[in-house]
């Protein structure tokens, strides 16, 4: 499988179980009046969705302009599937509060970027030969 078919894949696969999550358990962890869950919630994506985009990256040994390609290739799934979420927020998460659909939106434009982030820093792998 092509590096770009397993990047789509694997970055529809973390929209839905990162959905699930929300859907089901968000009302548990998803705080936006409290500033320093939020700021915990911002932290805690960089490094997770970091190890995930790495881990790709290295599974096909990508140079740094593959990597940018990959990066966009993981994020754009769930970008246009969280449109409809995001518009439809109240009847996708009825768990959550409705006035979090803005928090929730920015939340998730912080997640797509930090992976496209990874993707432009990435600096020139060492593989072994």
């Amino acid at each position: 499988m092509s590096y770009k078919k397993f990047s789509v894949l694997l970055g529809f696969a973390v929209w839905l179980l990162a959905t699930l999550i929300f859907r089901f358990l968000g009302q548990h962890f998803f705080f936006t009046e409290n500033p320093l869950i939020m700021t915990g919630l911002y932290i805690i994506v960089i490094p997770l969705l970091g190890f995930i985009a790495n881990k790709a990256f290295q599974k096909y040994q990508l140079t740094q302009p593959q990597s940018i390609e990959a990066s966009v290739y993981l994020v754009l799934p769930g970008m246009l599937l969280d449109v409809v979420c995001i518009q439809f927020f109240a009847q996708v998460f009825p768990n959550l509060s409705p006035k979090a659909d803005a928090s929730f939106g920015a939340w998730l434009m912080w997640a797509y970027a930090s992976v496209l982030v990874f993707g432009l820093l990435r600096k020139k792998p060492q593989y072994p030969a």
